[in-house]
């Protein structure tokens, strides 16, 4: 038999520990927010060493993601792929900008060739990026993909403002954990 419905979850503690009335006024609180949820997926065994949360324009959380791939047995769960069908589906809506509304992603690390190409169609407006591709494939040994060798002109050129390295080296450290705790089962 073919399934007929597909779905994927979040782990319970996203709901226990974010607080999903609060208000993050700038970028660095944005990406802190993302690394907490990579190192609390590691920490809880819960999925991989990534965390991502989509905000509105005014700071306000809409929606959070973690790597979920192993546990759930699907390839496309990645942190930032879980944020966006989070937010999608709380929003009632496939590009989350439509309405003229402008959403930012932030996200622990750098995103996968993958998650680079759902960034153009989910429709945000900045991404904020804690670790590099490069410390991702260092101490995980994650191969995120090909990316255009101006990957950030071509997000900039289609309206996506980039900023990444920050808190760089707290992203990091989530890696080291995931390492150190030997996380190629989860």
């Amino acid at each position: 038999m073919l399934f007929a419905q597909i779905g994927l979850s979040l782990p319970a503690w996203i709901h226990q520990e974010i607080d999903s009335s609060a208000t993050y006024p700038d970028d660095e609180t944005r990406v802190a927010l993302a690394i907490t949820l990579a190192r609390r997926n590691v920490e809880l065994r819960t999925g991989g060493p990534f965390g991502a949360a989509v905000f509105n324009g005014d700071g306000q959380l809409v929606a959070v993601g973690v790597n979920r791939v192993v546990p759930q047995s699907c390839s496309v769960a990645h942190a930032e792929m879980m944020a966006f069908m989070s937010a999608q589906a709380r929003l009632r809506r496939f590009r989350l900008n439509e309405t003229g509304s402008r959403h930012i992603l932030a996200t622990s690390a750098q995103p996968c060739a993958m998650c680079y190409g759902a960034s153009f169609w989910a429709g945000i407006d900045e991404l904020l990026i804690g670790a590099r591709a490069e410390d991702v494939m260092e101490l995980s040994g994650f191969d995120e993909g090909p990316l255009p060798a101006d990957w950030i002109g071509e997000l900039e050129r289609r309206g996506i403002r980039v900023r990444r390295d920050i808190l760089r080296q707290t992203a990091r450290e989530v890696f080291h954990l995931y390492r150190d705790s030997d996380g190629s089962h989860y």
